[in-house]
């Protein structure tokens, strides 16, 4: 008999591990046990960014070591032998995984998706868990796989001591690929948001096609030579001397993995057809990075690559798929094998959040010259309202780049001067007016260095040149990146904390590539998240319901029409990333003035949206749905052994408390501010509480230096709020110190317990009125 008063970990230990090791499973090799496989969603807090809760399984199971195959939660042994299947089949279901079971250490019961074993649910004795190659053969029966995919599919990725392991999503981009092209398939397309691994997981997809000889020759397609260099030397290292780069207009029919730019093979007529020197069947395996850049028309030259190397099986990668009327990454490479969307990133904690500020302008409302006005070079401005699609596109109020520069310049120096700071214009031109303008706006720095500004465009050589140094985090230069087109994709800026977006982007593809330069997480940087300054209304887009959804193909061929990859559409709403729209005369004016109508923060919700309600409004909905009531609200905090695990709720469910004290008032802490805007309760400053306690000499029974050390802590809530009083390191740090030892002032109360008796006693002291 199991004794009901067993704890989650005891059971784990006395029944659980057994079981699974008399199994057969390699305790070492074959089970993680308490694996975490998330990071926990990044909360940001004001300045502070907080982790959120990770997701953890209790126990994952491998058949090999890049085969996770099943799950297990276990729980207290007083609860019924399936209380933890759900949540088991949530991470089953997270994980990609086939099989999820659930046990309280009396047995175990199995939710097997395949039905190989008669049944989806079931429950079986604790000495009847299945061995690694039950699941595995049940698994196979259920694929379809016969001993030659077998053999792919059971391939290891490659991995070295102390290097990185394939996170949970992309094993599973990795494993529906190998499986997949194991099975027959030869096109297929993977479609990961901006920083989540795009290349590693080409990597390990390429390495365990080629150690399992079912690939042997493979291209990989960039379109840029950072890009490609960059691969090189990082993910694609361990391929070593059999790797090499196409350039030069030289082939050299002697390697195994070739790395290309598609405008090095083909595209123009010095280098026309360099491809063809291989013949059609030489590569067996492609892969087409951001293969949504098809369609640009500087880019099309991989569309014959692709046609001529037919035969090869091909992979399309990108954060954003390219489907419009015209044209479908998704009828070419067939719907997504894998999808990791940018909520799903932020979510897990992988991709950093972000906040919004939409500063709205006066005359981006409309404007209109008085008739024969005449421009400030003396050219007669067409009669009509311009408003902000227009502007520095055909007409261009100086006063108002400068007002923009200002802005951002603003928030560089409330927030600091050194983030990195990409700024996107509607043109070239446009880039160079703006460059000046900043360069005006921090004329301090710009002396010291003058790469503080760097314009970084298409035509720009010297800009470019320094796209390197603005992606390198140990670069302290180029800091402000100005440009139009040409970093809206594969710029792997992964310290960048400000995007700034002054061009009119109407495209989703463009749009979510732009954000994306801003998602990626570094933590020795302490970059955790990104800001959005926002003067064109496009984030707008955040609330179309494509935004971060599944790709959806609109194109669809024709019955019988030939499926080939996306070619030139003119009518496409992109352009390439370095083309400029066509040229159309501009009209500038200096003397109109530009003021700002409006400017307010938004901020990502839980739910993967921006907030667009009032503070208040969201705070009071958010309350309402966690806790319901004002009573029950008061029961949860009274309740709490510790204040701050309410305080960790709140920030979890999605409130933003850092940013509520600064609309409501600094000196209020998170209980009043809750009870205040969610339950319409007059709010007390901390000041008011420590005062009501003084009053009424609650603590006249202890003796005189526990007194002292509670008028320290009355004092330090006061300056500081619940959350540090509550830690016990506070006894180590001033007015404490002065008063004794930690030992020595828990000793004046009778001991560490009845140290957190009286610290309970202040705090319900502090919070008896409400």
């Amino acid at each position: 008999m199991v004794n009901k008063s067993l704890s989650e970990l005891d059971v784990c230990r006395i029944y659980v591990t057994p079981s699974i090791k008399n199994a057969g499973w390699d305790l070492k090799n074959q089970v993680r046990e308490q694996k975490t496989f998330t990071k926990g969603r990044r909360i940001i807090d004001g300045k502070l960014v907080k982790e959120g809760k990770k997701k953890r399984a209790d126990y994952i199971l491998y058949y090999k070591s890049n085969l996770p195959i099943a799950v297990i939660e276990a729980k207290d042994a007083y609860m019924a032998v399936g209380t933890g299947i759900q949540q088991a089949l949530d991470y089953a279901e997270t994980l990609d995984l086939p099989f999820a079971y659930s046990t309280n250490g009396k047995g175990f019961v199995e939710h097997d998706r395949t039905k190989t074993s008669g049944t989806i649910v079931r429950e079986i004795a604790l000495n009847k868990f299945p061995s690694p190659e039950e699941l595995w053969n049940r698994y196979k029966v259920w694929k379809n796989i016969d001993k030659e995919q077998e053999k792919i599919d059971t391939t290891d990725y490659y991995y070295e001591q102390g290097g990185k392991e394939p996170r949970y999503y992309q094993n599973i981009a990795i494993n529906r690929s190998i499986e997949a092209i194991a099975s027959g398939r030869d096109r297929m397309l993977i479609v990961m948001a901006t920083g989540t691994g795009k290349t590693f997981v080409a990597f390990q997809i390429i390495w365990r096609l080629w150690k399992s000889k079912q690939k042997k020759r493979i291209l990989y397609l960039a379109d840029r030579h950072v890009l490609i260099d960059q691969t090189m030397a990082n993910d694609f290292k361990p391929f070593g001397n059999v790797m090499t780069k196409i350039k030069d207009r030289k082939t050299d029919k002697s390697y195994q993995i070739y790395m290309a730019l598609y405008q090095s093979i083909s595209g123009n007529e010095d280098v026309k057809d360099i491809y063809k020197q291989f013949s059609p069947d030489f590569f067996d395996l492609i892969v087409v990075d951001e293969c949504h850049r098809g369609s640009a028309p500087e880019d099309s030259a991989w569309r014959e690559i692709l046609e001529y190397f037919s035969t090869a099986t091909q992979i399309g990668m990108t954060a954003t798929p390219k489907e419009t009327k015209k044209v479908s990454n998704i009828d070419y490479f067939g719907k997504p094998i894998y999808t990791y969307s940018l909520k799903q990133g932020i979510d897990d904690g992988f991709l950093a959040p972000y906040r919004v500020i939409r500063i709205d302008l006066d005359k981006d409302e409309g404007w209109r010259p008085t008739y024969g006005q005449l421009d400030k070079y003396g050219n007669v401005i067409p009669d009509r309202i311009y408003n902000m699609k227009d502007y520095d596109r055909n007409m261009v109020i100086d006063l108002r780049t400068a007002l923009v520069a200002n802005k951002v310049t603003q928030f560089l120096k409330k927030t600091d001067r050194f983030d990195k700071t990409i700024v996107f214009c509607v043109d070239i031109e446009h880039a160079i007016r703006m460059t000046m303008a900043l360069i005006n706006e921090n004329s301090d720095l710009y002396t010291k260095n003058p790469k503080y500004v760097m314009r970084i465009t298409g035509d720009n050589d010297e800009g470019k040149k320094q796209l390197d140094n603005f992606i390198d985090p140990a670069s302290k230069y180029p800091v402000i990146a100005v440009t139009s087109k040409l970093m809206t994709t594969g710029v792997d800026a992964q310290t960048c904390k400000l995007i700034v977006l002054d061009s009119n982007i109407n495209s989703m593809t463009e749009f979510k590539q732009t954000i994306g330069r801003g998602t990626r997480v570094n933590e020795a940087y302490n970059k955790h998240y990104f800001s959005i300054m926002d003067f064109r209304k496009v984030t707008d887009l955040f609330a179309d319901p494509e935004f971060d959804g599944d790709p959806v193909q609109i194109y669809e061929p024709k019955p019988g029409e030939e499926i080939v990859p996306p070619r030139i559409v003119t009518e496409d709403t992109d352009v390439s990333i370095e083309d400029e729209p066509e040229h159309i005369k501009k009209y500038y004016v200096d003397d109109v003035p530009v003021m700002v109508l409006r400017e307010r923060v938004q901020y990502y919700s839980k739910s993967g949206k921006l907030i667009t309600e009032s503070l208040i409004d969201y705070t009071k909905k958010n309350v309402a749905q966690e806790y319901g009531s004002l009573t029950n609200f008061l029961a949860s905090w009274r309740g709490a052994d510790k204040k701050t695990a309410i305080i960790g709720e709140l920030i979890d469910q999605g409130v933003l408390l850092s940013e509520l004290k600064q609309e409501v008032g600094k000196d209020y802490d998170e209980f009043d501010l809750i009870c205040h805007v969610a339950f319409d309760k007059k709010p007390l400053t901390r000041k008011e509480r420590v005062t009501n306690v003084k009053k009424k000499d609650y603590f006249a029974k202890y003796g005189e230096i526990a007194r002292k050390v509670i008028e320290a802590l009355l004092n330090k809530y006061e300056d500081e709020g619940i959350e540090n009083i509550e830690n016990l390191n506070i006894l180590s740090v001033k007015p404490f110190n002065k008063i004794g030892t930690p030992v020595e002032i828990v000793k004046s109360f009778g001991g560490k317990d009845k140290f957190l008796i009286a610290l309970r006693d202040v705090e319900n002291a502090l919070y008896a009125e409400v």
